[in-house]
């Protein structure tokens, strides 16, 4: 996982931590500089990780969290993966729009891990070819994605069912259809 951290903490002056801000009687409380506040305009990072994310269509939103302490957790996957410079300047588009004597944050853009569950449909379609460890409600699947589509999935398995005629077992291939809907988890099982 590529991790592009940025951070700054001399907007802060010398209150303490814990310490408790409160505007002057009569002050607007929207002029009190965010970093009082604790939050941020998530609408507007929102803008600027879309933004950056266009500059390059193989890439997409995995995730976004700002917490109340400003940190903001950006994470991005690509249609082939997510080289370190495209965290990089996802992090630089975000920090050159952002202005720290406004906003007081922590910044951290990082690719998908892969030991994570899929979330994205595009997931799926970048995973094609690779084994997957399916859970749904009432069962668990383990097999190669052969297809993927906004409504569902194909694995091909490898199994053992019983013989047709006498004892024991028989490995045989079986294509399994899931719907997308159904599925509760979804991960790619790493083979080295």
């Amino acid at each position: 996982m590529v991790r592009t951290l940025a951070s700054h903490a001399g907007s802060r002056g010398s209150t303490p931590r814990g310490t408790t801000i409160h505007p002057e009687e009569g002050t607007d409380f929207k002029s009190v500089p965010s970093f009082f506040k604790g939050n941020m305009n998530r609408d507007k990072i929102t803008q600027l990780v879309t933004e950056a994310l266009s500059e390059n269509a193989s890439l997409f939103l995995i995730g976004l969290d700002i917490s109340d302490a400003n940190k903001i957790s950006v994470v991005i996957d690509g249609d082939s993966g997510v080289p370190l410079s495209e965290c990089i300047r996802v992090s630089r588009h975000i920090e050159s729009n952002l202005d720290r004597e406004v906003e007081d944050y922590d910044l951290e853009v990082a690719s998908f891990d892969i030991g994570e569950s899929l979330v994205n449909q595009r997931q799926y379609k970048k995973n094609i070819g690779r084994i997957m460890k399916i859970v749904t409600a009432d069962q668990k699947y383990e097999g190669l994605l052969q297809s993927a589509d906004g409504e569902q999935i194909k694995l091909m398995m490898t199994v053992r069912e019983p013989k047709e005629v006498g004892k024991g077992k028989v490995t045989v291939e079986k294509e399994i259809v899931l719907p997308v809907k159904e599925i509760k988890e979804a991960k790619v099982k790493i083979v080295i």
